[in-house]
């Protein structure tokens, strides 16, 4: 292998790119025009930019260190789906740096549709573009269930869990159609693939933790009110606490590997409000990215691929999502949905 590529969602980094990046996050996905303009006041309010980027080099720096403290000399190229870098222009400068074989790490822990085939596609466009020099790209598998992923959130359920004498222990990921879910694979127990695992890091956090009791609850919903999304949300579950006098809640948002804006403006911005107008206590653990386990993880998935290192999981879930040049890695394994709208993309990371 000549180079890793890191591969996420990408996001606006000065006011006038918000309207433009949204623009081809929703492309012919049927997200209202309202639930668009009200994304942008989201940026907006936070001066236009968005942290995911900052958030990926800060990570991408973490990374590069821990490898070379392994002896792994692979560089690290950073590549978007829908802002700049843009994955294509990423691809197609490893390909003149003289990179013939790639490792792809994409920043999401899960299957699913948008969470996982989604990135294959996007190996695929970036390859297509850049044409007969292209490198091949192996995407690096999910890990949901890594050990030390689900370390990092249950100690940070433990430090945001410190000033309560009692609370309760919610769980947040994105929401997605349940059209999307169940296409995404044979269901497990509970849901489809994707919210099945999401389930299953769940349980395996709370259990860390020491929790037996906790809710699994989803966010940042964006396509059209007629195609059903996972539920309950976070500010409807929040109201159902509050009616059963529940006097705090630690919000963990498993579903997601950094704090980016939709962590900060859903959960610190509009849940935290809701919260307080309930007379809930409230409490945010920080995702994994700055913890210094997830760089580590991140080496442990790219030597099982150069070392045949052990594959170190903690649940009965296949291993999945490695993926050669964008091809399906499975068959049934994260099915591109039937119905129109049914992928729509989250619109605001």
């Amino acid at each position: 292998m000549d180079a890793l590529l890191w591969l996420s969602f990408g996001g606006p980094e000065k006011p006038e790119d918000v309207r433009p990046f949204l623009e081809n996050v929703t492309r012919g996905r049927g997200v209202p025009p309202e639930r668009l303009a009200e994304v942008e006041h989201h940026y907006q309010s936070f001066g236009g930019v968005s942290p995911i980027n900052e958030l990926n080099r800060s990570a991408i720096a973490a990374v590069t260190d821990a490898l070379a403290r392994h002896g792994i000399e692979l560089p690290v190229y950073f590549g978007n789906r829908n802002w700049h870098p843009m994955v294509e222009d990423t691809v197609g400068r490893m390909a003149a740096d003289g990179v013939r074989r790639a490792l792809v790490f994409p920043t999401s822990a899960y299957g699913g549709y948008s969470a996982c085939r989604q990135y294959d596609e996007d190996i695929v466009r970036a390859r297509a573009a850049v044409g007969a020099g292209a490198p091949d790209l192996v995407k690096l598998r999910q890990f949901f269930d890594h050990p030390l992923f689900v370390g990092a959130f249950a100690d940070a359920v433990r430090s945001a869990g410190e000033g309560f004498a009692d609370y309760r222990l919610v769980f947040t990921a994105h929401s997605v159609p349940r059209s999307a879910d169940v296409a995404s694979g044979p269901p497990a127990e509970g849901g489809g693939r994707y919210s099945g695992q999401v389930a299953e890091a769940a349980r395996l956090v709370a259990a860390e933790v020491g929790v037996a009791d906790y809710d699994v609850v989803w966010q940042s919903r964006s396509g059209p009110p007629r195609i059903p999304w996972l539920e309950p949300d976070i500010l409807d579950h929040l109201e159902a606490l509050a009616a059963k006098q529940v006097p705090a809640v630690v919000v963990c948002p498993v579903g997601f590997v950094s704090d980016h804006l939709e962590v900060v403006w859903d959960l610190d911005t509009e849940a935290a409000a809701k919260a307080a107008e309930l007379g809930l206590g409230f409490a945010r653990a920080a995702a994994p990215s700055g913890d210094p386990r997830f760089a580590e993880l991140v080496v442990e998935l790219v030597r099982e691929q150069l070392a045949d290192a052990p594959v170190r999981k903690l649940s009965d879930f296949p291993v999945a999502g490695r993926t050669v040049n964008g091809a399906p890695c499975a068959e049934l394994c994260c099915e591109v949905p039937r119905r129109p709208g049914a992928a729509a993309s989250p619109p605001a990371p």
